[in-house]
């Protein structure tokens, strides 16, 4: 009997299926709810419209890039409690400095291990929301 005040809200943006799976598997067990965007287009009205706990947000995506996305997010003030995890296939030490430059609270990369992922989200839900300095004052 899962019975929390508000379930957590996870956002996939993923265009590969067999990484959507096992990311739906994976947040399935953990009991998070979530929904997915197979594409880049769209993915900010969304997270604008639905404001989710956390993002799991792939770099490179058809239309609208994951840089792109978190930069568009970071921008709108509306959006600071909402947590972004970017993840890529390219992981070099210059990809996770840039996405971490553009405002994303963690950076993972592809093939990563379930444990791994499961520890990122539950530390990056963890911290503080709207801990970002271009914030004013939020709810804490």
């Amino acid at each position: 009997m899962e019975e929390n005040a508000k379930r957590v809200e996870i956002l996939v943006v993923e265009d590969e299926d067999n990484i959507a799976i096992a990311l739906n598997y994976l947040l399935t067990r953990e009991g998070y709810n979530q929904s997915r965007l197979a594409t880049g287009a769209g993915a900010v009205e969304m997270i604008r419209t639905r404001k989710p706990d956390l993002v799991l947000l792939d770099v490179m995506l058809p239309e609208v890039s994951g840089y792109e996305i978190c930069q568009s997010v970071r921008a709108d003030p509306e959006c600071a409690d909402v947590r972004i995890l970017m993840m890529t296939a390219r992981g070099s030490a210059m990809e996770r400095r840039k996405g971490l430059a553009m405002g994303a609270d963690g950076f993972i990369s592809k093939p990563f291990e379930l444990k791994e992922l499961r520890e990122q989200v539950r530390e990056i839900l963890s911290l503080p929301r709207a801990a970002l300095p271009a914030t004013g004052s939020a709810n804490a």
